[in-house]
């Protein structure tokens, strides 16, 4: 099949709704059938592919994830980042970036993320005044931060994919995902200003001292896993177990959102979860080993590098084609669509496979938040009452912010490979 031909009938099952690991799994059986390849071969496809160490680390950090959204983390994290800048214009805005940028560093999910400070910090930003498409705004765009502050499951993906190292890629979204941060408090506090929203008042000694005591145990969680990582003392496997376990501990015991009664339900909803991203990942091997052994991935690497483009020009419709593609696909099917046909066309422009990760990475930022498929939309008109086009007014200007945050990574290479860099050497 030509690649044009293969194009038009994978557009047109995507168009039609089919579920994307159903699009990739059936389309690479007819494949491998039409050119005669034993199915049998793909069992030991898989195996190769997924029996890795590295794998278990994302049902963990999915685990992590949920009983953080459950268990009275959220909350403990709000409360503390309140008292430290309530007290700034917008100061309920300034909050939620913060807490949500503390609970991303656990969490590693975008759409995790929202939820857990959507239902907490939407109903209070209301109750004090802010337009709910700002408020509504604010949650889902940082909310974004989940995959880019380490440890990103997005991440976790793409080293797998690309077969690159996980904690280089942690260290490469640090410096981005503090810069976006900083840029989104910032216009927060302009638009506060602007509009005229009071800031939360002073906490007293007492309640300040409190607000931190309780939030040391979600402070901590981050700290152990990632200084677990770069000391070397765990693996990124040993280091989502280890999130996993702090973090149902956490809920169950110091927090109590969550009954020792629903530890194996919220464990089974994480599972459920994990076991949907797996049937993608397994109809994108299929699919990306069929390009590959049928020569089509090295005809496009051929054209691309032989067309004369410049790195900057490849980069630019990267980021073009990718904005489109996440606006009709969720996150990981445009991850294990584009990475095994874009990345080695990357590769021979000479572009650093961990700078075209987080180039990758804020790309889907942006298609979580951007019409007809940003989960975070659905996830923010699911726990609130806001209408989608009110979230997406709100959430525009942060989309702008993205944007500019994606050029600046995009031709700036050191922004992200500085720090890794440094740490391991270039």
């Amino acid at each position: 099949m030509s690649p044009p031909v293969l194009s038009v009938v994978f557009l047109s099952l995507l168009a039609t709704g089919i579920p994307i690991f159903l699009v990739l799994g059936g389309l690479s059986f007819l494949l491998y059938w039409m050119d005669g390849t034993p199915l049998i071969s793909l069992a030991q496809l898989y195996g190769d592919r997924l029996n890795s160490i590295t794998v278990v680390s994302i049902p963990l950090f999915v685990i992590a994830a949920q009983f953080m959204q459950k268990g009275g983390i959220a909350q403990a994290l709000i409360d503390w980042a309140e008292a430290w800048v309530g007290r700034v214009p917008g100061g309920l805005a300034v909050v939620c970036v913060l807490a949500t940028t503390v609970f991303a560093a656990i969490s590693g999910s975008s759409t995790a993320t929202a939820m857990a400070m959507g239902l907490i910090v939407i109903p209070a930003m209301l109750r004090s005044g802010y337009a709910p498409s700002f408020a509504a705004g604010t949650v889902g765009a940082s909310g974004t931060l989940g995959i880019l502050i380490p440890p990103s499951l997005v991440f976790i993906l793409y080293a797998i994919v690309a077969e690159q190292s996980i904690p280089r890629l942690f260290l490469a979204g640090v410096v981005p995902g503090a810069i976006q941060a900083c840029l989104f408090i910032l216009y927060a506090i302009w638009h506060a200003r602007r509009a005229g929203y009071a800031p939360s008042p002073r906490p007293d000694p007492a309640a300040f001292r409190r607000a931190n005591f309780r939030a040391l145990p979600a402070l901590a969680i981050p700290l152990v896993v990632l200084g677990g990582i770069y000391s070397g003392m765990l693996t990124v496997s040993e280091a989502a177990g280890v999130a996993a376990l702090l973090s149902m501990v956490a809920s169950v015991a110091i927090y109590r959102q969550c009954r020792v009664a629903e530890v194996l339900p919220t464990i089974a909803e994480a599972l459920a979860l994990t076991a949907v991203l797996f049937f993608i990942m397994i109809g994108a091997i299929s699919f990306s080993h069929w390009l590959i052994s049928s020569g089509i991935s090295t005809r496009i690497v051929e054209i691309f590098t032989g067309s004369g483009l410049t790195t900057w020009q490849f980069l630019l419709m990267v980021n073009l084609l990718l904005i489109l593609l996440g606006t009709f696909l969720e996150v990981f099917g445009v991850l294990f669509i584009a990475v095994p046909v874009l990345l080695p066309i990357a590769l021979g422009l000479g572009v650093d496979p961990i700078h075209f990760g987080v180039i990758l990475v804020i790309n889907m930022e942006l298609a979580f938040i951007t019409p007809p498929v940003g989960l975070n939309l659905f996830v923010l008109q699911s726990i609130s009452t806001i209408r989608i086009a009110e979230i997406f007014r709100g959430i525009l200007p942060y989309i702008l912010i993205l944007a500019a945050l994606l050029l600046l990574v995009t031709y700036v290479p050191a922004v992200s490979l500085w720090l890794p860099n440094l740490v391991y050497g270039g």
